[in-house]
């Protein structure tokens, strides 16, 4: 039995009323001097914008107020938190509050419902005074409305023309039902375009690769599973959105996809969109740890020479070499310094070695100390480069860049796989040379593992191992384990150590590592200087190509005393595969 308000109720909600409508007036207010809307959706806008029709009634539910997010008419009349604005909702507000505090309490409103949030068709009143009492659900006569782009509960005005332009890109791709898992939202207007474009030139080459008209469904699954996808799929894997925590996958997809434009202009050939994420996050992530590691390098600039830089942590590389990856191959990209001079064409002939193994590109690197280098002989470069490769049978293309060597190296080898250099002049033995040597330098900064070759052509037909267990010789551990497994090498370890137990741990280390990815070697401990033990084993074995970890001590420590690598590089004649 309902029951009509008493005069002491009225009062208290026309009191509740004028607190409530000066703090929406406040709120207001602050929105305009912020620039933070906090404004109800207007139902006819989004229905409009989203081009949605029909509902389907879903009777009587308990729906969150804070999921409430818009209006069909009074979106003007209340704040997002439907706070009253206006004294002419004074009469109704009040009524409504007086009833609530008595026996008759609020009956169920009417709303839409969009994906996950809520419109109001009749009840704006009863959802306001429900929050001015405490509530947290509301009793609602629910239609929903299906949408192509299901709406949020803290979706703003501002996001409709996203929403507009996602609702227009799923109505022309149909990818939401081609893909029901897709999620291609962006931050910023106007990038459907772009993305509508990329599946056109995708459909164009699909066109000339398949020879035969391809629909256009078709085009958008193959570039949403083959391009797309494969992208998106490393962003996940290195956890690169974490980085960036504003933005979407689209977002960085679109990123990645002008970036890459930009880097191959710069470098002058193709960069894989792998190579370029890496990039981008290296260059452009504005997260505190990238800040304070960029910090330290240009103090170290400051301090110390280029040639005390540590380099990139160990194992980075590998980190970005297996994500992202469609095949098993770890060197799609080869990169190879070049002189001109016989030497590097050795350097050169190695790395068609490799090709042929793994189906590599190989990008030869001519770097010019100047712009006035005489034309004829970069293109004389250029003529041998493609004939050599030609007639080889793999794919090539040389760059030429300007600068110092070692920079312009270690700039290209980011978006490569594998540095193939010629070995005329490792680093010398007193610490003065050493820190004088572009060798050195090159192994200390190079971003990805290099192979080191003297002057002969190994078939790279047996591998040699030296593991200690450090960071660095794990992850010539893991090539070494790649190289036995995908080239199908006969694979030895060596353990260098004078303390027979500890030693044996070591190997014991590598054998447990190798038998896990099921790939069988041979295991050698020595006593002994380590570089004669590891090149008499190499001879004993005939072993035609060596593994090993980078330098392991600091780069002051390194130049001082000087490394097994560096003793290594200056009397093996057996290509050296020197791993990060």
């Amino acid at each position: 039995m309902f029951t009509e308000p008493t005069q002491e109720d009225l009062s208290t909600a026309i009191s509740d009323f004028h607190r409530a409508r000066n703090r929406g007036q406040l709120k207001a207010l602050f929105s305009r001097l912020t620039g933070a809307s906090d404004r109800l959706l207007s139902y006819d806008d989004v229905r409009q914008m989203l081009r949605l029709q029909g509902g389907i009634e879903r009777g009587v539910q308990d729906i969150p107020l804070d999921a409430i997010v818009g209006s069909v008419g009074r979106y003007s009349d209340f704040t997002r938190d439907f706070l009253p604005l206006h004294e002419a909702t004074q009469e109704r507000w009040v009524r409504v509050k007086a009833a609530a505090s008595g026996l008759a309490g609020l009956p169920p409103i009417e709303v839409y419902k969009i994906g996950n949030a809520y419109f109001v068709k009749d009840g704006n009143h009863r959802v306001s005074v429900a929050r001015q009492l405490g509530a947290h659900h509301i009793q609602a006569y629910v239609t929903e409305v299906q949408s192509r782009v299901p709406l949020d509960p803290n979706v703003k005005p501002d996001d409709l023309i996203l929403i507009s332009e996602y609702n227009q890109f799923l109505e022309r791709t149909h990818l939401d039902q081609l893909r029901p898992d897709a999620d291609l939202r962006v931050t910023a207007p106007g990038q459907y375009p772009v993305l509508l474009e990329h599946i056109d030139v995708h459909r164009y080459y699909m066109g000339l690769d398949f020879q035969r008209d391809i629909s256009y469904e078709e085009a958008v699954t193959h570039w949403y599973d083959t391009v797309y996808l494969p992208i998106v799929e490393f962003i996940r894997q290195q956890g690169i959105l974490r980085r960036f925590p504003d933005r979407t996958e689209t977002d960085l997809y679109l990123w990645i996809a002008e970036h890459r434009a930009e880097l191959e202009e710069e470098l002058g050939h193709p960069v894989r969109p792998e190579h370029v994420a890496g990039h981008l996050v290296e260059e452009h992530s504005q997260a505190l740890e990238n800040f304070l590691g960029r910090l330290g390098n240009r103090l170290l600039e400051i301090i110390a020479p280029d040639k005390l830089e540590s380099g990139p942590r160990a194992g980075q590389w590998r980190s970005r070499a297996l994500a992202g990856r469609s095949d098993n191959r770890l060197f799609l990209d080869l990169l190879t310094p070049l002189n001109g001079k016989e030497d590097g064409w050795c350097a050169l002939e190695q790395a068609i070695v490799v090709a042929r193994r793994e189906g590599s590109n190989i990008y030869g690197l001519h770097v010019r100390r100047d712009e006035d280098e005489d034309d004829s002989e970069m293109q004389a470069i250029r003529a041998e480069f493609d004939r050599r490769c030609e007639n080889s049978g793999v794919n090539g293309r040389m760059v030429f860049s300007t600068g110092e060597i070692v920079e312009e190296t270690c700039s290209h080898a980011a978006v490569t796989d594998l540095v193939i250099v010629n070995l005329s002049y490792p680093p010398a033995a007193q610490p003065l040379a050493r820190l004088a040597s572009g060798f050195h330098d090159l192994i200390q900064r190079c971003p990805r593992p290099v192979l080191a070759t003297p002057q002969t052509v190994s078939p790279l037909n047996r591998a040699l191992l030296a593991f200690d267990g450090s960071p660095k010789a794990r992850e010539a551990l893991f090539l070494a384990t790649y190289l036995a497994g995908q080239w199908h090498i006969p694979l030895d370890v060596i353990t260098v150590s004078e303390d027979d137990r500890s030693g044996q741990e070591t190997l014991e280390n590598a054998r447990q590592y190798l038998e896990e990815h099921n790939v069988k070697a041979g295991y050698h401990l020595k006593t002994g200087v380590v570089s004669q033990a590891l090149l008499e084993l190499a001879q004993e074995l005939n072993s035609d190509l060596i593994v090993m970890g980078g330098y392991g001590l600091s780069p002051v420590l390194e130049v001082v005393l000087g490394s097994t690598v560096n003793d290594v590089l200056r009397e093996s004649e057996k290509p050296i595969l020197i791993c990060r």
